[in-house]
């Protein structure tokens, strides 16, 4: 800028009011001001969008959930709708999957197991979530004795087949849809325990930590606003595992006649009524159990992509 030109700003602004002229962006650093950072969840989610069977995975639980969810208006008949003059049919234009020992339609059942089978599993996965980061929070925070024992309480739920506790309290009490749900949550926490433990009794030795304690900050309310967030990764991994889990044992216990009463339509529930006719109609039993197998694929591909998009390697380690 010339003498002239600044005493020509001065003499039009004695009081140097004038507001400087803009500085070009590319003058600091090109993009450097105009492209804000990501933040780790956003870098999470695109890790997982570039995961094509966790997307893949996502899609078909997403058309599992809709079609069971909207059954009613799907499927061609009802749940329990009998076909006498079809009993035991082979697929056909009518009966597309055939028909089961009743004369129910195997493709509308299909469609209504679905709502019970993934009911259970995030049900018991639910249940367990909240037991696991109970349980493993308390022990992880305040370690000592209490830690000792809780710690051997899940030594002795480890110790005994979940399987045959099952199968006793269903013999003793009788089974529905609720107390499967209430039964295999219970018996399914400890793994996450164990998680959250080790990852509380690593954290709780950090600054930011011991800085809310220096500060008065109450227990709850450290492991509530800064510890759980720090291992959000894990439970939601966890979580998602156990939803597959529970349907298998769902399955299983249905295959034994323990689990959900045979007149509500599940895919283990078929599965069962499905044995005798194995070899004279093999749709029954091959539809619901590779139905079942691609949603716990499915289940399984969503598991992995959130383990890899939430690692902390990862996420830190990406560029903004």
């Amino acid at each position: 800028m010339s003498v002239q030109s600044t005493v020509e700003t001065l003499a039009a602004d004695p009081g140097g009011l004038v507001e400087p002229a803009p500085v070009p962006t590319a003058t600091l650093g090109g993009n450097l001001l105009t492209k804000p950072s990501r933040g780790p969840w956003r870098i999470a989610f695109d890790h997982f969008k570039k995961s094509k069977l966790a997307v893949l995975g996502v899609i078909i639980l997403v058309s599992m959930v809709l079609i069971s969810i909207f059954a009613s208006s799907l499927a061609p008949y009802g749940d329990n709708e009998i076909d006498l003059f079809n009993i035991t049919a082979q697929p056909s234009a009518e009966h597309r999957l055939g028909t089961d020992e009743l004369g129910r339609d195997e493709l509308s059942r299909l469609m209504y197991g679905g709502r019970i089978s993934l009911t259970v599993g995030v049900g018991a996965a639910l249940i367990s979530a909240v037991l696991g980061i109970l349980i493993g929070a308390i022990s992880g925070y305040y370690g000592g004795r209490l830690d000792t024992i809780l710690m051997r309480f899940v030594d002795l739920m480890l110790a005994f087949p979940a399987i045959f506790l099952l199968l006793i309290l269903f013999a003793m009490y009788g089974s529905s849809v609720l107390s499967v749900v209430v039964f295999l949550g219970v018996f399914s926490w400890m793994w996450l325990a164990r998680i959250i433990r080790g990852e509380f009794m690593s954290l709780k030795q950090r600054d930011f930590v011991e800085a809310a304690r220096a500060i008065g900050v109450p227990d709850g309310t450290i492991i509530r606003r800064h510890l759980l967030p720090n291992v959000a990764a894990a439970i939601i991994v966890a979580t998602t595992l156990n939803v597959a889990y529970a349907m298998l044992s769902e399955a299983t216990l249905s295959y034994l006649g323990f689990g959900v009463p045979p007149e509500t339509p599940t895919w283990g529930n078929m599965l069962n009524t499905a044995r005798p006719y194995f070899v004279t109609v093999p749709i029954l039993a091959i539809a619901p159990g590779l139905t079942l197998t691609i949603a716990v694929l499915a289940i399984n591909f969503v598991g992995d992509g959130l383990r890899d998009a939430l690692d902390p390697r990862l996420v830190h380690g990406s560029g903004v």
